[in-house]
Formats: C-alpha cells, sequence, structure tokens
C-alpha cells in the first residue's frame, strides 16, 4: 500500500492535491483528528479491507493536536509502517494575495492581519516540512500545473526533486519581471522585428526560432547559460532554495526571449526538475 500525508500551509493547494490524487484512484480522508492517525493506519494496512493508494490530508487545522503527529510519525516509522509526506508550500506575498482575493479569513489569523497568521503557521509547520518527502511550491503554478506535478510523482512514479524551475520571456519596455531570480539580457542578438517576413511572428514560430538560431551568438550563449544553472542548482538547493525564476529579456518579448526560453528549457529539461516555460509579453502589441 502506499500512503501519502497531504499537508502544507493554508492556501497553497493542500485541497486540490487532494482532489487529484482522488481522480487517480487514492481513497482520501482529510483533517482527521491527530489522535486517530495511528489506528487508521492501522486499518489501512492490516484491515479486512485493503487499500493499494491512501492519502491523509493534515494540517493546521488540528489546532494544539498538530504538536502529536511527530511523535506519532515517529511511532509509525518504528513500526515499519511506510508513508510519504507531500507539503504544499507558497511564497507569503503569494500566500496573502489568495486570501484576499477569496476574502477568507486565514485559520490562525482570527480578527488580525493575514500575514501574522501565514507567519505563526509556518513556524508550527517547520517539523513536517523538514521531515517531506516531496514540496511543491505552487508560487508560480496554475492548477493544471500543479496537477501535471501530482500526476508524475503519484500516478506515472517519475522521479522529482524538491525543486521547481520556471523559465520567463519579457519584454524590457514592460519592466522587469518582480519574482526574478536570475535575469538575462538578450538584446544583443539580430532581431527579427526588423523583417517584414517575420515581424508579425514570435519565438513560437519555426522561421523565427531559425532566425535566432542561426546566429552563432545564440548557441555560445546558450551553451554558457546551460553550463552555469547546471552549476547554481545543486548549491541553490543545498541553501534549501526550492524554486528558481530564469527571466530572459528582449525589447518587446516576442521574438527573441520567447526563443531563446524554449530553447534553454529544452536543454535542462533532462536534469529531472519541475520545470515550466511563461511568455509574458508575447501577446502584448499584438496586430489586429
Amino acid at each position: 500500500m502506499r500512503l501519502v500525508i497531504v499537508t502544507g500551509m493554508s492556501g497553497a493547494g493542500k485541497s486540490s492535491a487532494l482532489k487529484m490524487l482522488e481522480d487517480a484512484g487514492y481513497f482520501c480522508v482529510d483533517n482527521l483528528p491527530i489522535q486517530l492517525i495511528y489506528k487508521f493506519v492501522q486499518l489501512t494496512y492490516n484491515g479486512t479491507e485493503k487499500f493499494d493508494k491512501v492519502a491523509l490530508g493534515v494540517d493546521i487545522r488540528s489546532g494544539q493536536a498538530l504538536e502529536e503527529l511527530d511523535m506519532i510519525l515517529e511511532r509509525l516509522k518504528s513500526e515499519n509502517y511506510p508513508y510519504e509526506i507531500l507539503f504544499l508550500d507558497a511564497g507569503d506575498e503569494v500566500l496573502v494575495k489568495r486570501y484576499k482575493e477569496t476574502r477568507r479569513i486565514h485559520p490562525l489569523s482570527g480578527t488580525g492581519r493575514v500575514e501574522q497568521g501565514i507567519e505563526s503557521e509556518r513556524e508550527r509547520l517547520e517539523f513536517i516540512k523538514r521531515k517531506a518527502d516531496i514540496i511543491i511550491d505552487t508560487s508560480q503554478l496554475l492548477i493544471r500545473e500543479l496537477k501535471t506535478q501530482i500526476d508524475k510523482i503519484y500516478t506515472l512514479n517519475e522521479k522529482y526533486h524538491n525543486f521547481f524551475i520556471t523559465i520567463l520571456s519579457f519584454g524590457f519596455k514592460y519592466g522587469i519581471p518582480m519574482d526574478s531570480d536570475l535575469v538575462f539580457d538578450v538584446r544583443f542578438l539580430p532581431n527579427p522585428f526588423y523583417d517584414q517576413t517575420l515581424k508579425y511572428q514570435t519565438g513560437n514560430d519555426q522561421p523565427v526560432r531559425d532566425y535566432v538560431m542561426n546566429s552563432n551568438m545564440a548557441g555560445a550563449f546558450l551553451n554558457k547559460l546551460e553550463d552555469m544553472i547546471a552549476f547554481l542548482i545543486p548549491n541553490y538547493i543545498i541553501e534549501g532554495k526550492n524554486q528558481l525564476v530564469i527571466s530572459i529579456g528582449c525589447t518587446g518579448g516576442k521574438h527573441r526571449s520567447v526563443t531563446l526560453a524554449n530553447e534553454l528549457a529544452a536543454r535542462i529539461g533532462v536534469l529531472e526538475y519541475g520545470l515550466k516555460v511563461e511568455h509574458r509579453d508575447i501577446e502584448k502589441d499584438a496586430r489586429r
């Protein structure tokens, strides 16, 4: 039997992840009292009704009883009941925004500020995050992208690293993305904008891709960037970082940056980290 304990920050997507696991054939139980977890695990492993896949939702709603979870997990481990912990996380600013958009009250904020509730929750969940087998940061993920990650790990049984990379193309004339960790300027490359046959196409179109990549500078830049990213990621992971936003910009964010973002994604996709490509400004100033 495969037992997954699903937990994480309120607003980070735990409920959505449980629904996805349920759709994948898992028997799901959410917010079971902490004191009943040990008995529940015994029944699912040793009971007359056999379960192949079980997901158990645990979060801050357990109140003070959450402090007992650490002891229960140690007991399960000592008695050879295997389990995995999936921890859903997101940046504080993202969580605040989600709460404000949905007008929900954070479980620990009461009549106070959402930020204070998030800070308190993060402190109380730190012990289980340290034990987590999988940490998924949903700050940059759409629901369908989260589903893709859940399916890879718990349906297709693919290897997953607790590190997610977003490669983002953008136009400098619209501003540098605020959540960027690394920013690269590719305006030194030949610009397809000045070719009338390519002006209204984008880096997603083959003619533009060929135009950009036919420059020797594009290949040399990608080689150096790929080497640097391969060097940086393991060191970021050692320092506890679990996501990386690589922003690649050109003037308008439609041609060169889109091409280079796609090419970089194709190269580092083999590293088996979570990965998505986003083209922020590709539709701006589109021809009507």
